[in-house]
C-alpha cells in the first residue's frame, strides 16, 4: 500500500455524534464519508499499481503461454495415409519378388512428402503409414509366393487408383 495513504479511523465520534448539532452531525458525517473515499481510492491505487508491476514484468509471454494454432489436415489425408501405407507395402513387396527397382517405392514416397511439405506431425504419421505396410507384410512374406504377387498387383492397382483420385477429387 502507498505510504500517502496511512490514516487512522477515529471511532470514538460515533458514541458522541449524538451530543452535536445537526451542523456538526453533518460536518462528522461529511469527514467520514471524506475518509472512507480516500482510503478506497488509495486501495485502487495500490491495486493497479500491484496490477501494472505484475503486466511489465511478463510482458512477452513464453511459447507456452502463447495459444497452439494448429491447422486442420486436408481433407484428402485419409488418402493420403492409405497412399503411404502401400507404397511401404510395395517397398517390400516388389524386392520381396526381385522386381529390380532399387529404392523406387520408397523414393516415390519421399517425393510425395516432398510435394506435400505437410506439418511434421503429418510427416511422421505419413511415414509411420509407410514403415507399417512395409512391416506388416515383412512378418508374413519371407519368399516370394503366389499370394505376394496377388497382394503385389492388388496394391498397384488400389494406388494407381488413389493416386488419379486425389489430384481429380481435390486439385492437389
Amino acid at each position: 500500500m502507498h505510504d500517502d495513504c496511512k490514516f487512522k479511523f477515529n471511532t470514538s465520534y460515533s458514541k458522541s455524534v449524538e451530543k452535536y448539532s445537526t451542523t456538526q452531525n453533518m460536518r462528522i458525517t461529511f469527514i467520514t464519508f471524506f475518509r472512507s473515499l480516500t482510503f478506497i481510492t488509495c486501495m485502487g491505487i495500490s491495486v493497479l499499481a500491484h496490477a501494472q508491476s505484475t503486466t511489465q514484468t511478463n510482458e512477452t509471454p513464453t511459447e507456452a503461454e502463447l495459444p497452439k494454432i494448429t491447422t486442420l489436415p486436408p481433407a484428402y489425408e485419409p488418402q493420403m495415409l492409405r497412399l503411404s501405407e502401400i507404397l511401404g507395402s510395395l517397398h517390400y513387396l516388389r524386392e520381396l519378388c526381385n522386381a529390380n527397382e532399387d529404392q523406387k517405392w520408397r523414393q516415390a514416397m519421399q517425393d510425395m512428402i516432398n510435394n506435400e511439405e505437410p506439418t511434421d506431425e503429418r510427416k511422421a504419421q505419413m511415414i509411420a503409414n509407410f514403415n507399417h505396410g512395409f512391416r506388416g507384410f515383412q512378418e508374413t512374406y519371407r519368399e516370394c509366393t503366389n499370394a505376394a504377387i496377388e497382394a503385389n498387383n492388388r496394391y498397384i492397382a488400389e494406388g494407381k487408383k488413389l493416386s488419379g483420385e486425389i489430384p481429380s477429387r481435390y486439385g492437389r
